[in-house]
């Protein structure tokens, strides 16, 4: 449908709401804003929907809030037994309590019982929660480190896990099936007085809190460390300073201006903690106190950031790369050291994920297994194998500061996460040793592994055609070298095909996705993904060599090699 016919459908629609009629009225004669509206409907991704909040059929409202869950009502329906449930929970966002609060009146008038918290919560507890409770589906409202003017939707099934690609194909149909007028509310006082909406107390925190802790590697560790704690205005604050209170540190300072749930998160430009810049408040507060550890949590306090106190006094802030390899080696040492070290022990990460992470699996004698970019796939396969038994799952991991330790959550757990970062600096203090001291250990061991990610930004329709037009053009051109390194294998996730440099092919064993991966002859590698959750098409790099210069020099060759093949697009 041409996207100047929906406009003017939903300008008319008896179902669409006055409010939303009065936005749509101000950018009437403003072809470019329509069209940027109304030109697609907002897609699911890796992880689910999420878009700029506002009127139109690619923005975040409460109609295409409704229409979404109105279609997972649907869903339920076809695909569970029994009494229907459902788990929301929510971030600090503008709009994310009272999305929550629709989402949760239109699965009530479906017949589908809902609990939802009574305020903001990490979304690994909405991942425990879906399994404790039993429940059929899950949702949080959330757009994770997304800029103020975002909101998103992601969904869950009954393991705590978000949604796979075959399920949400099919929950998008169901969606897709839906017209505004079939979606049934049910008044919000009523739903709770009869049951249908039912609020969580504080008795979940508990149970979460518990299974946390259960994580505990060592008790022989400096709990008076000094450790900086920042939420960054989002739902970690409570549930992690909880942790940190009972798990023993005593040395934990805040930054309380960032410690007040913010929805326009106005103490950063960013609220990411994988940048930087979102730490400057940090930075001056660690200074102060003379902390050992910085540790930061994005909006939904599913991933964590970490920045250490070198020997010269200078705060570092680790790549995920770093910080999944350093807990994976202390998770797996400590367990050789403690006796609790499981039968066929499963580490996972993504194919975007450093091969240090491997050679530490390795090195202790575990596995260590791919999968493609998004936590769900990590999630799938925790679940696969607790069924089977055939393999014990330990921890898992991705190169954006996500990271699962134990199977308390089917998602990214920023809690326990945040939880064993302070645990292992503690540990190593204690030892007169250092968070980067073990990492350069690990560097001398396994090699001097360099990664980068570059995120092009390309927005709107010419965006989405310049980032299909880049990736056509790869898998199109014959590439055998970049630079003076030839390319041993070109994998196209699309087609489940890796070509080998000697023209013979292999399967590739996991499910289609639009992602390129070339591998050169040293093991140096680049990976080529459209984002499935912003609109930006992002460029992973990774070598490895003897030493740190030479490790350096040869990322910098090759990644301009590879920008300026983009540039050529």
């Amino acid at each position: 449908m041409d996207y100047k016919k929906r406009y003017e459908e939903w300008l008319t629609s008896a179902c669409i709401s006055d409010d939303i009629k009065e936005e749509l009225k101000t950018i009437s004669g403003d072809e470019k804003e329509i069209m940027e509206r109304f030109h697609k409907n907002l897609e699911f991704g890796t992880g689910g929907m999420r878009g700029i909040m506002g009127a139109g059929t690619n923005r975040m409202n409460k109609h295409i809030i409704s229409k979404a869950t109105q279609g997972l009502a649907n869903f339920i329906e076809k695909n569970a037994e029994g009494e229907k449930s459902c788990v929301i929970a929510h971030d600090s966002r503008n709009n994310s309590r009272y999305f929550t609060e629709i989402s949760a009146r239109v699965l009530a008038a479906s017949g589908i019982k809902t609990y939802i918290f009574d305020d903001l919560r990490p979304t690994p507890e909405l991942s425990f929660a879906v399994r404790e409770l039993g429940a059929d589906a899950g949702i949080v409202i959330t757009a994770s480190h997304n800029p103020p003017e975002y909101n998103g939707y992601k969904t869950y099934w009954n393991y705590g896990c978000q949604m796979l690609p075959e399920m949400a194909e099919d929950l998008i149909g169901e969606i897709d099936k839906i017209d505004f007028k079939d979606i049934t509310t049910m008044d919000l006082e009523e739903a709770v007085e009869s049951g249908m909406i039912v609020e969580l107390d504080k008795s979940m925190d508990d149970k979460f809190i518990a299974a946390v802790l259960e994580n505990t590697l060592s008790e022989d560790i400096y709990k008076d460390i000094k450790i900086v704690y920042t939420p960054l205005h989002g739902a970690g604050n409570m549930l992690v300073r909880r942790t940190l209170d009972e798990r023993g540190f005593t040395g934990v300072s805040l930054v309380e201006e960032q410690t007040v749930p913010d929805p326009n998160f106005s103490t950063v430009n960013y609220p990411n903690p994988e940048d930087e810049k979102a730490f400057e408040l940090a930075y001056k507060k660690a200074s102060e106190v003379d902390a050992d550890i910085i540790i930061a949590n994005d909006p939904d306090c599913d991933r964590v950031g970490m920045s250490v106190k070198n020997r010269q006094g200078e705060y570092v802030l680790l790549s995920g790369n770093q910080v999944g390899a350093l807990m994976m080696d202390y998770i797996l040492s400590r367990m050789k050291e403690n006796g609790t070290m499981p039968e066929n022990p499963l580490v996972i990460k993504t194919i975007v994920t450093s091969e240090l992470g491997r050679a530490v699996a390795e090195y202790h004698g575990a596995e260590c297994m791919d999968t493609l970019t998004g936590f769900k796939f990590i999630g799938e396969k925790i679940e696969e194998y607790e069924k089977s038994g055939e393999k014990k799952y330990v921890f898992g991991f991705e190169e954006s500061i996500g990271y699962l330790i134990g199977t308390l959550a089917r998602d990214k757990d920023a809690v326990t996460a945040s939880m064993i970062a302070c645990e292992m600096a503690a540990y190593y203090k204690k030892r007169g040793s250092n968070v980067l001291d073990e990492l350069e250990r690990l560097y001398r061991t396994h090699g001097y592994f360099k990664e980068g990610l570059k995120s092009i930004t390309m927005e709107g329709m010419e965006g989405s055609r310049k980032i299909l037009e880049i990736m056509n053009w790869f898998r199109n051109t014959e590439i055998d070298s970049i630079g003076e390194l030839k390319i041993a294998s070109t994998s196209d996730y699309s087609t489940s095909v890796r070509k080998l440099a000697d023209g013979s092919e292999e399967k590739i064993e996991l499910p289609k996705s639009n992602v390129l991966k070339y591998v050169l002859e040293d093991g140096s590698w680049f990976v080529l993904r459209p984002s499935g959750t912003e609109p930006k098409i992002k460029i992973y790099s990774s070598v490895v060599d003897g030493d740190r210069v030479a490790s350096e020099n040869k990322f910098n060759e090759i990644t301009e090699y590879v920008y300026g093949l983009i540039d050529r697009v």
